[in-house]
């Protein structure tokens, strides 16, 4: 087990409370037990525990009641409940009253230390999770590896200053959020962010949108409108995919930044505006340039400090720390309980090509929380939710190939690794992988495994 932990085993009958400890002792665990609902209450109210074990059936007070009473004494350690006459309705009331988890007697013993290596996991993953809202803020970038450490090291070194800054990355991997990060380490954090995708307002509309307009200006002009260099004074003007913007507003906007000051569609009078702009893109602004595509006056203005964003396939040590983020995230938006990924799940995520990037992870991670069983997104969740972009293609000389090679072996070594563990026993080791054994043999002719040589060394 990844931890070690203390727990407390309540338990009417002796060799329960005997087999029990000894089980959880073996597997490196310190077990404390008690006879009774009163005497558990009291302990659990005078020490520290990382989980309760309960029996619901014993003599005066049950487990149930002796969840109750934890409630309400505010003792909020965990408590997996457990019953040799389970029945539905117990499960549910258990449930509601608090209980972690339920299992019915008799419990295999590798079953019973699954079940309390989880709820020790969710556990330390619930403090975690406390710990990263206190600790993140609201536009806070997860990274764990040397490619962002340089990242930020020169949003760092320019956050503060009014340089123009222009964030080069491919589509999904977080541009807009290192210009609020920009934005909020500089003196104008306390002013406005304002954003605009320049690739998703139409051409006759951006110059209204950029500038602003004066009632009656053009029809359907029914009042003024502010436009976002106004919305954002004092503050941030974050102009996204700027390559995109129409030839003659890049002429427009090349005078703003150049005098400062700007003019209503429709209006008379120069308006002056402090803003410090950044900009963003996936192209390639200086071969735009050489095609005509995008002024050179301009591309010198705003390429002042360019930052480049790895693409997540190139970052793929940031992958554990940004599921747990998002995982988190999506908990708390949901009200959920933390939803666990083992190492298989993040093993497969990293070896995933990611053409969507950051972006990409966070929707398949939402994804992967509403199908995972039992609060675990496991190897086989990952694979159900992945099937058809397992081997899905990067863009150019990311090694894509190589990754998808990669996810089959992977594939290929877990599953065989299950069979050798579990002797060869196809059903055994499906259960193992939380899978349906048609779905394992049909895997496992996929990836290239002979069956008829398994079963012969299972002969052997």
């Amino acid at each position: 087990m990844p931890q070690k932990a203390h727990l407390l085993i309540v338990d009417d009958e002796a060799n329960t409370l005997a087999s029990l400890s000894r089980a959880f002792r073996l597997a490196g665990h310190e077990a404390t037990v008690c006879d009774s609902a009163p005497k558990a209450l009291e302990l659990a109210k005078s020490r520290s525990f990382d989980l309760i074990l309960s029996d619901v059936v014993m003599p005066g007070k049950d487990g149930l009641s002796l969840l109750e009473d934890l409630k309400a004494e505010g003792v909020a350690t965990p408590v997996v409940m457990m019953s040799g006459q389970a029945h539905i309705e117990m499960a549910v009331r258990a449930t509601r009253l608090g209980a972690l988890d339920f299992l019915e007697k008799p419990i295999a013993t590798e079953k019973l230390l699954l079940t309390v290596d989880n709820a020790l996991r969710l556990q330390r993953l619930e403090s975690e999770n406390r710990q990263l809202k206190q600790r993140l803020g609201k536009h806070e970038i997860v990274w764990q590896g040397e490619s962002m450490r340089r990242v930020m090291a020169q949003v760092d070194r320019v956050a503060a200053s009014e340089t123009r800054v222009c964030i080069l990355g491919e589509t999904g991997t977080g541009k807009e959020l290192v210009a609020r990060t920009l934005h909020e380490r500089s003196a104008r954090a306390s002013a406005p962010f304002v954003a605009l995708n320049c690739a998703a307002v139409p051409a006759e509309l951006i110059e209204s949108e950029l500038f602003g307009h004066e009632k009656g200006s053009f029809t359907g002009a029914a009042g003024r409108h502010v436009g976002k260099f106004e919305q954002a004074e004092h503050g941030t003007l974050f102009l996204d995919e700027i390559g995109d913007m129409p030839l003659h507003m890049q002429a427009k906007l090349l005078r703003v930044l150049e005098e400062g000051e700007i003019e209503r569609v429709g209006g008379e009078k120069a308006i002056r505006v402090d803003v410090r702009v950044l900009v963003a893109t996936h192209r390639d602004l200086e071969t735009q340039v050489k095609e005509g595509k995008f002024r050179q006056d301009l591309f010198h203005r705003i390429y002042v400090f360019p930052l480049l964003l790895p693409p997540l396939r190139e970052r793929r040590e940031d992958i554990p720390a940004l599921v747990e983020h998002f995982a988190a995230q999506v908990c708390s938006q949901n009200g959920w309980k933390p939803i666990v990924f083992s190492e298989e799940a993040i093993a497969a995520l990293q070896a995933h090509a990611w053409p969507g990037n950051v972006r990409e992870l966070r929707n398949v991670v939402e994804r992967l929380m509403l199908l995972a069983p039992a609060g675990e997104v496991d190897l086989a969740t990952v694979q159900l939710a992945l099937p058809q972009n397992s081997n899905a293609q990067a863009p150019a000389n990311s090694g894509s190939g190589a990754l998808a090679d990669r996810v089959q072996a992977f594939e290929r070594e877990v599953i065989m690794a299950e069979l050798k563990h579990n002797h060869y026993n196809m059903a055994s080791a499906a259960r193992a992988l939380h899978l349906e054994r048609s779905h394992l043999y049909k895997k496992a002719e996929q990836l290239g495994i002979d069956l008829r040589a398994v079963r012969k060394e299972q002969e052997t």
